[in-house]
């Protein structure tokens, strides 16, 4: 039995796929750079997680450490404090979990 081979796509699909990506990337990066500054807040994106997929797809961990003051390490042991797994995207996080991070925040 041979490997599974990856879907068969045309090269228009491919760069739509490619282009999707990357706008993806770039609302992510903006969204971290804004939170790192200050110009958005946690419940902020976390309002805007509910209407956006790619703001959803956000993993937490990385949202944390694009706090002011939080960092890797701090990020870390948030989660690990409210019991929240480290690759949870924003999207798989549930109510109880979002008011205790919030709660933690301020």
């Amino acid at each position: 039995m041979s490997p599974p081979q990856p879907p068969q796509i045309t090269p228009e699909q491919r760069a739509a796929a490619l282009a999707k990506a990357g706008e993806a990337r770039r609302i992510r990066a903006e969204i971290k750079e804004l939170l790192k500054t200050g110009s958005l807040t946690l419940r902020e994106v976390f309002d805007r997680a509910e209407s956006e997929d790619y703001v959803a797809g956000l993993k937490v961990e990385s949202l944390l450490e694009s706090l002011p003051g939080m960092g890797k390490i701090g990020a870390k042991r948030l989660l690990e404090s409210l019991d929240i797994a480290p690759n949870r995207r924003i999207r798989g996080l549930g109510d109880r979990q979002r008011k205790a991070l919030l709660a933690a925040l301020g």
